[in-house]
């Protein structure tokens, strides 16, 4: 089992997690043929904001804008701050079970290992929002760890999804055929699977236009 490890920078407020700094790369590799042609992206559960900068840094035609809970805004700001990147917005207050997210209209929606921490229901709300947010031909790129077919993909992820339930029984890593079914639900259709190194996956989907 791989748990994340946060370091904190008691004098900026700037954490940093080790997962990120492995994973962007690859994660970069991924995402960034369906932003080619994007302008604005919304990252739903922003985090340390490693992402955030690496990414924007990576892709200077577009505009990043962070969100997440407001009590994690201050590693953001310090990563936004420290970055000086013109290409990223201060952090957006959004929890996905609101009926109004605080943004309009985006090309594209990306969000990092945060299905596996919401509840289902949360998830569904992810997909939902998603659909009122997103322009037509838009994209909802999601990474982390899924099951396929009910079954886990590694012992590792069957350890993980184990500790996540004890810390809350709500979360948990989500089967793959159930994303894409409440994908469908709200007019999400899945364009392609990427398998990700350490048993992760990112699941690219796309809004349809007539929805």
């Amino acid at each position: 089992m791989i748990i994340d490890i946060i370091i904190q920078n008691t004098d900026t407020m700037r954490r940093f997690s080790e997962a990120c700094e492995r994973n962007q790369g690859p994660i970069l590799d991924a995402i960034k043929p369906y932003l080619t042609h994007s302008n604005d992206v919304l990252e739903v559960g922003s985090g340390t904001g490693q992402h955030a900068v690496w990414f924007a840094g990576a892709m200077p035609h577009l505009t990043w804008h962070t969100s997440d809970l407001r009590e994690n805004h201050g590693s953001i700001i310090a990563w936004l701050e420290a970055s000086d990147l013109p290409n990223i917005r201060s952090p957006r207050s959004l929890n996905v079970g609101q009926k109004v997210w605080p943004v309009n209209q985006v090309d594209a929606i990306f969000t990092a290992n945060t299905c596996h921490i919401m509840s289902w229901d949360r998830v569904k709300d992810l997909f939902h929002g998603a659909n009122r947010v997103l322009k037509p031909g838009g994209y909802l790129l999601i990474y982390g760890p899924f099951n396929v077919n009910g079954d886990y993909t590694s012992e590792s992820n069957k350890d993980f999804d184990q500790f996540l339930k004890e810390q809350d029984p709500d979360s948990g890593i989500r089967d793959y055929d159930d994303m894409n079914r409440a994908a469908r639900h709200n007019g999400l259709q899945l364009v392609e699977r990427h398998d990700m190194p350490a048993n992760n996956m990112l699941l690219a989907y796309q809004k349809n236009s007539s929805f």
